[in-house]
């Protein structure tokens, strides 16, 4: 049974975020995972998931200038010392919430340079990242993100974020599998599914409706067959887990709005 976890900086806007976790609790979240964790204490938020019974099972590394329009520093030279110290920070945090996973940004591909000029800065900066994170039992995830979100972002397939899982050869990288992206950039998502989830390779799943980003069940992927296919294949090669719901609610920020669009998580309870 897939077990699902709320994207708290996306879910339930209609509360301050600190609040935010009651309500995934009260609508039976058992995990939470969210973007960035930064602007608040790291004992306010390990209060928090405790008082409410929650696991932290993701969030992002530091990106840079996030309001600036920075989306990550790994694959850009000269920031290695920024870099590093978003990782120190982001494992102090891991630590303080028991979060097994940190989603590693990889960063936009500056005016006028090539992709492939970034990827030895991209692999020596995520492997030094992995030796750290080791230390901490942490697992390192990246994520493919489509081009249409985020123009010009480093990373956008799946093959792609295998193939470097693969050269930077630490056992705690992994991919973060987000059906939103794969599905604009990319497409046949269950076979992907199929080819990438028994690999090892795959330590998270990210679900939206596409292309609006709101709940599962709005758009033109079948998430239900989705949830049976990684059922499936979970039960064949061992994989346990969890699935992130980080999409916007169609009902916005109205009162109740995310609890009343969880129509489609009932079913998988």
């Amino acid at each position: 049974m897939p077990k699902f976890a709320a994207n708290l900086s996306m879910l339930y806007p209609e509360h301050a975020f600190l609040d935010r976790f009651a309500a995934a609790a009260r609508d039976g979240f058992r995990a939470v995972e969210f973007l960035f964790p930064y602007e608040h204490e790291p004992r306010e938020l390990a209060a928090r998931l405790q008082d409410h019974g929650l696991q932290q099972v993701l969030f992002n590394a530091p990106p840079g200038d996030w309001n600036g329009g920075e989306r990550g520093l790994a694959c850009l030279a000269g920031r290695e010392a920024e870099f590093r110290a978003g990782i120190a920070d982001a494992l102090r945090y891991a630590q303080a919430l028991a979060c097994p996973r940190v989603h590693v940004m990889a960063g936009l591909v500056p005016d006028g340079q090539e992709r492939a000029a970034l990827r030895a800065t991209y692999v020596a900066n995520v492997r030094w990242a992995a030796a750290e994170a080791a230390r901490q039992g942490v697992n390192l995830l990246l994520e493919p993100i489509n081009t249409r979100d985020i123009p010009r972002f480093f990373l956008n397939r799946q093959d792609h974020a295998h193939e470097l899982v693969q050269e930077i050869g630490a056992a705690n990288v992994q991919v973060q599998m987000d059906l939103y992206h794969c599905q604009i950039v990319e497409g046949d998502v269950a076979m992907k599914i199929r080819q990438y989830l028994p690999t090892g390779r795959v330590g998270h799943f990210q679900i939206a409706g596409v292309p609006q980003r709101h709940e599962p069940d709005l758009g033109e992927l079948n998430y239900d067959y989705l949830f049976g296919v990684i059922d499936e294949v979970s039960a064949a090669c061992g994989w346990d887990g969890w699935i992130g719901c980080e999409y916007r609610p169609a009902r916005g920020p109205a009162a109740g709005g995310t609890s009343q669009g969880l129509g489609w998580l009932r079913k998988w309870r």
